[in-house]
């Protein structure tokens, strides 16, 4: 027998350290994140690791080699993840009378402080909001701002903080709104708000969400030294601390709510967190549901970061899901569903 080169015993040395990993990123989503902060930040990089993974398997697998079996356990294993980070087709129901659209949108306060050379930001994005013509729109890091046209819209709940420079987050919708309230976060100018939605004779609940950010960088070629590193590390390790806290607090409002449910927003966190299972529940991801691709909701160079959700209820079919990364006019990408309230079993009799 031919004794392995020192190349492929290095290799699948780095092949088990990286199973491990991945492992261990599993159980995190169970795991809150007060309890091991450091280790949260690991569920970021699971996509990552599930890409590495499919990497080694390819490797072993064209040499023939056992070796395969290792990466191959691990991804049948994360079977669920997987589906959390791609989407092989997408699902587009036919459209029905009953349907109704619902746009997510972090806006970035309409590029205020000109993060984009594009003076049209505010008239691009009320284009954008204009084409899809949703019924019911979702806007956070959301600003006044009189280029910004939306007049579709005959309901709303807008609420913002501060005296010259107004931010917070607004719902719009074509159909009545009959409440409307917020959710505030302790230490935080993130929080939630809601409106309770009349579509013909069915009343739902929508909340918008804006949860922590992690502050990262989206410029892939910042210079990082150890120092800011650690940094770094630590800074997200403290916004999934609040993060769990925040996410909480929504379930225990939601909790209490007898309307059918939509939860939307910026999550600022990966799909495969603790705070995604913790806000998601027994709902269903309209991603997983209809969505096509990576789903990729923020503009990170090179990395398929998916931090925008919709949740809906059991209540809601989700017909059709659509995350448009064409338009850059935001460091997030809006996301679009379209949705249909399920006929109740007493109204088929």
């Amino acid at each position: 027998m031919r004794e392995e080169s020192l190349f492929s015993r290095l290799l699948f040395f780095v092949n088990k350290v990286l199973a491990l990993l991945t492992f261990l990123a599993y159980i995190l989503p169970f795991l809150a994140p007060k309890l091991f902060p450091f280790l949260s930040v690991l569920t970021l990089l699971l996509p990552m690791f599930l890409i590495f993974n499919f990497i080694f398997f390819i490797i072993w697998l064209l040499q023939l080699k056992r070796k395969a079996l290792l990466s191959g356990f691990v991804l049948l294993i994360g079977i669920t993840f997987i589906s959390k980070l791609y989407r092989f087709s997408d699902t587009n129901l036919e459209v029905e009378s009953e349907d109704f659209t619902l746009m997510s949108y972090n806006v970035r306060l309409f590029n205020k402080y000109e993060w984009l050379p594009n003076k049209k930001v505010p008239s691009d994005i009320s284009d954008v909001i204009q084409n899809y013509n949703p019924d019911i729109l979702c806007l956070q890091e959301y600003t006044p701002n009189e280029e910004v046209r939306l007049r579709n819209f005959r309901f709303k709940n807008v609420e913002v903080e501060g005296d010259k420079n107004k931010y917070g987050q607004a719902i719009f919708s074509k159909y009545e709104i009959i409440n409307r309230g917020k959710i505030d976060f302790p230490d935080s100018n993130n929080n939630v708000i809601f409106a309770d939605i009349v579509k013909f004779k069915d009343t739902i609940r929508v909340y918008s969400m804006h949860l922590q950010s992690v502050k990262i960088s989206t410029d892939i070629h910042e210079k990082l030294n150890e120092s800011k590193s650690k940094f770094i590390f630590k800074r997200i390790s403290e916004a999934f601390k609040q993060q769990q806290m925040q996410s909480e607090l929504i379930k225990e409002h939601y909790l209490g709510c007898a309307y059918p449910k939509i939860i939307c927003g910026d999550m600022n966190n990966s799909a495969f967190s603790y705070v995604y299972r913790n806000i998601k529940g027994e709902m269903s991801d309209a991603f997983e549901e209809s969505g096509l691709g990576f789903g990729k909701s923020y503009n990170f160079k090179y990395y398929p970061a998916r931090i925008d959700y919709v949740f809906a209820e059991k209540t809601f079919e989700i017909k059709e899901f659509i995350t448009n990364n064409q338009v850059k006019l935001s460091d997030h990408f809006p996301v679009i569903t379209r949705l249909k309230i399920k006929e109740k079993k007493e109204d088929k009799k």
